[in-house]
């Protein structure tokens, strides 16, 4: 198979539990080249772990320096479109983590410069290629006309599980000005997305893009977009939301919080009149916990429950094996910048909703 080199932009969290991991276990189609992070301390440590020799404290060193055929865009998402968009100036092809950006615009500036390129642009959303869910994208067919559905996302800190799972290294080496930097591009971003408006409505938004976006993705997917949005609220400073879906024929509700508590409650319920289906998702940072599907019917007087695991196999494995194909067969991506603006629709909607 062709060996894609990749150069990684962002050595954080998710980088480290889980991109650099299933890169290294998938070294017959890739080959880490170069690494880049503002922190030179993180960057020195993980060159040493995965024996990387080019290291990079700015990305376009890395691009004009390397030999790519794509980049992984792990960093903050107010840095998402740069990044994103000087990888396509050299037809390098972008694996970009959710959320691609903040803003429509920047949707269409990637999208005219991927438009200008050879190259490709994939947006990370690993739950829509778990096994389970794509076995559940067939059986929503057969439910007939859908009658209810229910998308639920409350969870507990990320660190519950990483501090017991395995080491985060994190040094306190940042630039001082790439943090104010990063907060006046975050505050100019909101405001371009969602206008002046309360600290907490910027909390509600952030949490949309950030955890939400892989509920909203999914889904659509799923059960197509809605209509509009009936109704929705927000509250403990943006923390906790819920929201109605108006679909033709059907309403969803949508549930989403971040507590303490040490448990991850994600899952997608869609009613039929005499079937339904749940896809139940697991903490994405204890890899192989399996995404599940639950199919409940009712056949005269039987009514049967079963518990569907495909298989264990991880779904950001599946999703990185789709992206191998995607640069080096050409495959159009199923998770593409215009697919991502209709989260980036839906996000606006439910923050319209919120303020009425």
């Amino acid at each position: 198979m062709t060996k894609i080199k990749v150069g990684i932009i962002g050595l954080g969290e998710v980088a480290q539990m889980v991109h650099l991991p299933i890169l290294e276990s998938l070294s017959e189609l890739y080959e880490i080249v170069a690494l880049c992070d503002i922190s030179p301390k993180l960057l020195a440590k993980i060159g040493e772990k995965y024996r990387v020799e080019h290291l990079f404290l700015n990305m376009s060193d890395m691009l004009e320096q390397s030999e790519l055929d794509a980049v992984f865009v792990l960093n903050n998402m107010e840095y998402h479109t740069d990044c994103t968009v000087a990888a396509l100036k050299r037809n390098v092809h972008v694996f970009v983590e959710k959320p691609m950006c903040v803003t429509p615009a920047e949707v269409h500036e990637i999208i005219q410069a991927r438009d200008a390129s050879s190259a490709q642009v994939m947006v990370g959303y690993m739950r829509r290629f778990a096994p389970a869910y794509l076995q559940a994208l067939e059986e929503v067919k057969t439910l007939g006309p859908i009658i209810y559905a229910r998308v639920r996302d409350i969870i507990g800190p990320n660190q519950f599980f990483t501090r017991q799972s395995s080491p985060i290294y994190r040094f306190n080496d940042i630039p001082v000005e790439a943090v104010q930097d990063r907060k006046e591009r975050n505050a100019r971003l909101m405001r371009e997305a969602i206008g002046e408006l309360p600290d907490d409505m910027y909390g509600a938004y952030g949490l949309l893009l950030g955890l939400n976006s892989h509920d909203i993705s999914a889904m659509r997917e799923l059960i197509g977009m809605p209509i509009g949005v009936r109704a929705a609220s927000a509250w403990l400073g943006g923390r906790f939301k819920n929201a109605i879906f108006e679909y033709e024929g059907f309403n969803v509700t949508f549930e989403t919080g971040m507590d303490q508590q040490g448990r991850f409650d994600a899952h997608i319920e869609v009613y039929g009149e005499n079937k339904s289906i749940l896809v139940q998702y697991d903490t994405p940072y204890i890899r192989q916990l399996p995404t599940t599907l639950q199919i409940s019917e009712t056949i005269g007087d039987s009514f049967d429950q079963s518990t569907v695991r495909p298989n264990y196999k991880d779904a950001y494995v599946v999703e990185l094996e789709y992206f191998h194909e995607v640069v080096s067969k050409g495959t159009l991506p199923k998770t593409t910048p215009e697919d991502y603006l209709q989260d980036l629709i839906i996000f606006r909607m439910i923050m319209d909703a919120i303020q009425k």
